[in-house]
């Protein structure tokens, strides 16, 4: 890998010049808490006990395979984070590579969806904790979950310098309560043998895990990295893109495999996994055994907590994509206007909100949260090949971050391969739903094409 430290991105001849645009106010230190903030979302509180129920007390071996499988992708969006800082970044690029428009439109609005349908999904889960604190308790969940919608659509709406802080604020909070969870629990380490799998009882090292049990193990943990493509739609408002993006996107998958590894290995080691996968809310299980003297209420704020920042990261990025596809003529001109005061993308957040709130209301958000990982997956073959066609092109302009040709290569054909195992997994809704979404993105593409 190279890094050079330009300052700037080659000059894009079809950038806009218009007034008002983009604040740029991210820096290194936000970058990373972006980043890993959207990895270390809710699904390791949960999943760390299905991965367990596959992979046995080899569970961390399962999100160690998936941070490698993760990482190729992750660094394929680092490079071109780096040559192409754009608001609706994962869309230009497919453009720029393939230049087809149709192409262009379906990913840029499966991204859209993909978020979407994470933040209705996770909205639910939002209402019904916050049911729990006592003077909320007879409030109704439903209209919990739409005044929880419409704050998180205020501090978009208030800034990206005001969403960047509440990121940091809730990046903390989620990465202190993995922390604290091994922390709480280093003293167990040692007590069980962490090559132990449900076919194999005994354990007796590396080699004693079945291969395709494995693979089947990193096919579900790989979805606690996904998050990480946040980033490319930030960059218009990023300090020195070129260096603080890629930097930062790298550092935070780093940072978020570390903590991965760690909760498992101290997951299995306090609570036997046979257990753990029975575990309702497994680290709250685990949490309850290291540490009898925490308070159970704080885990639900910490909950709540790595929920909202999920949703507010997805927020965020759909705003950006929505903004970037229209000022680049590819959806209704309005939603590319930016407020004068506050600098962000005011009419693309209300439709987002309008839109959150039907899905939500809807009852459809956990159905449609499952085929998001069918999206990400799909996108990120089309982004991996983007890049190896942009590599490839002798005249195309280096980035400041640059990774070997057989990175997105890699990055491509374990997307694909993951895309088919999850297919042809007997979960016939999810594939369905992906379908029928990106068959409606087609649909539109005649009425919003550039003219």
């Amino acid at each position: 890998m190279e890094i050079t430290t330009l300052t700037d991105a080659p000059a894009d001849p079809h950038a806009p010049t218009g007034e008002p645009e983009l604040r740029r106010t991210i820096g290194l230190a936000q970058m990373v808490f972006y980043a890993s903030g959207s990895m270390l979302g809710a699904g390791i509180y949960g999943l760390v006990g299905k991965a367990a129920g596959e992979l046995g007390s080899a569970v961390w071996l399962g999100f160690l395979v998936a941070a490698v499988a993760a990482l190729l992708t992750g660094l394929s969006y680092a490079a071109l984070g780096s040559r192409y800082p754009r608001a609706a970044g994962a869309a230009f690029i497919t453009h720029r590579a393939f230049d087809n428009g149709l192409l262009t439109h379906v990913l840029g609005l499966a991204v859209a969806c993909s978020g979407l349908g994470s933040i209705a999904a996770g909205s639910w889960v939002i209402g019904a904790n916050l049911q729990r604190v006592p003077f909320l308790s007879g409030v109704p969940v439903t209209v919990l979950t739409l005044a929880y919608l419409v704050l998180m659509a205020g501090i978009v709406y208030r800034g990206i310098r005001e969403s960047m802080w509440a990121n940091v604020a809730c990046s903390i909070v989620e990465a202190g309560g993995l922390a604290l969870i091994i922390f709480v629990g280093a003293k167990y380490w040692g007590s069980v043998d962490l090559f132990q799998t449900p076919a194999n009882p005994s354990g007796g090292g590396l080699l004693a895990v079945p291969p395709l049990l494995l693979v089947q193990g990193a096919v579900l943990t790989f979805f606690s990295f996904a998050g990480f493509e946040d980033t490319l739609n930030v960059g218009e408002e990023v300090k020195n893109p070129r260096r603080t993006l890629p930097l930062g996107l790298v550092i935070g998958m780093l940072l978020a495999c570390v903590l991965y590894v760690g909760v498992a290995i101290t997951a299995v080691s306090v609570i036997p996994w046979q257990d753990l996968a029975e575990a309702s809310a497994p680290l709250a299980e685990v949490m309850a055994k290291a540490a009898p003297w925490f308070p159970g209420w704080a885990f639900v704020v910490i909950t709540v907590v790595a929920v909202a920042n999920s949703a507010l990261i997805n927020y965020v990025t759909a705003s950006r994509l929505l903004y970037g596809m229209a000022r680049d003529g590819r959806l209704p001109s309005r939603l590319a206007q930016v407020h004068p005061d506050r600098r962000t993308p005011h009419i693309a957040i209300a439709l987002i909100l309008v839109v959150l709130m039907a899905l939500t209301l809807s009852g459809n958000s956990a159905e449609l949260a499952a085929a998001t990982v069918l999206l990400l997956l799909s996108i990120f073959v089309v982004v991996n090949a983007a890049l190896v066609v942009l590599r490839l092109r002798k005249d195309e302009p280096r980035g400041g971050f640059e990774v070997p040709l057989f990175v997105p290569i890699a990055g491509a054909i374990v997307c694909l391969a993951l895309l088919v195992v999850r297919i042809t997994s007997g979960d016939w809704k999810s594939p369905l739903i992906a379908g029928v979404l990106l068959a409606v993105s087609a649909a539109l593409y005649p009425l919003v094409r550039p003219k």
